[in-house]
């Protein structure tokens, strides 16, 4: 066998048959969920169970996390919002107009993940001034609608990889 062909096997750049894309998808959701506004989840559960220095810690990391995003969103978020829109709209046209698969592969990542930008950036606006069990109760929420935005981004992306694999042929 051809070492070349060998290589072009493993590094497929179908990007919907190739596994390095789903493991890629799964880590991205995993991480997104787990680390909730800059504080990692397990945290949040510890300081709900026992108070003390973890829901200190909490308190301080939600606050530097939502100080930062209220900062980023108001010094750069005209020129954030427009260098998005440029980079989305481009993926969806060599997508969707130009049938790029691999352009297809990274609107599926990345448009989600700008929706969880915009979710983050309003929770941000409204933890700031919160501390105790009113904190953790709004960064539950926050987690429970990334959770749900990653289900059906999830489902959403499935459903088009398996389509594309079907109608291209995997094999």
């Amino acid at each position: 066998m051809d070492f070349y062909a060998s290589i072009s096997e493993v590094i497929d750049l179908r990007s919907f048959s190739n596994l390095w894309f789903w493991i890629a998808l799964a880590v991205m959701w995993s991480t997104v969920s787990h680390w909730v506004m800059g504080v990692p989840w397990d945290l949040v559960q510890r300081a709900r169970r026992r108070g003390g220095p973890a829901g200190e810690d909490v308190h301080q990391l939600a606050r530097i996390y939502a100080v930062r995003l209220r900062h980023m969103g108001s010094s750069a978020g005209a020129w954030l919002v427009g260098v998005v829109a440029f980079l989305l709209t481009t993926l969806g046209l060599l997508g969707f107009v130009y049938g790029l698969e691999f352009a297809q592969a990274l609107l599926c990542l990345m448009l989600p993940m700008t929706l969880v930008g915009a979710l983050s950036l309003h929770t941000a606006a409204r933890i700031e001034p919160l501390e105790g069990p009113a904190l953790y109760h709004a960064l539950a929420a926050h987690r429970r609608r990334v959770q749900a935005l990653g289900v059906v981004s999830i489902f959403v992306t499935a459903m088009w990889g398996m389509y594309q694999n079907l109608r291209i042929g995997v094999l």
